[in-house]
């Protein structure tokens, strides 16, 4: 009479392990498609993501887009902070992993981009 119970527990213990939630991963950068814009994906969508706070130029938008590809080579992991969406894209403010900086500030620091968050505000 006591195996039944204790069947029961094990059916249950396998169900709870296969049902359980993958870990989160990381999004990927799949593409730099501009000076401010970025295709990343995940095991299941891409999406394109606008870097957030940032205005590039038309004169800087070209070392915008190499300062990006150099920061971001392909297929690297990156930590998404959404602030919000515009046009049906994602804004957000983009770290890659293992990093301090984010993007957005980076461009920034660089001279490649003016900080349009401090402009609206001021």
């Amino acid at each position: 009479m006591r195996r039944i119970p204790l069947i029961r527990f094990c059916c249950l213990c396998f169900l709870l392990l296969c049902c359980a939630v993958a870990p989160a991963s990381a999004a990927e950068v799949l593409q730099v498609r501009s000076g401010s814009l970025l295709q990343v994906g995940d095991r299941n969508r891409t999406y394109t993501v606008e870097l957030a706070c940032v205005s590039v130029g038309e004169e800087q938008e070209a070392d915008a887009i190499a300062w990006l590809r150099q920061q971001l080579p392909r297929r690297r992991r990156v930590n998404l902070r959404p602030v919000g969406s515009s046009n049906g894209q994602l804004v957000a403010r983009v770290t890659p992993l293992g990093e301090d900086s984010d993007l957005n500030a980076g461009l920034i620091a660089a001279g490649l981009a003016t900080n349009r968050c401090s402009a609206e505000l001021g």
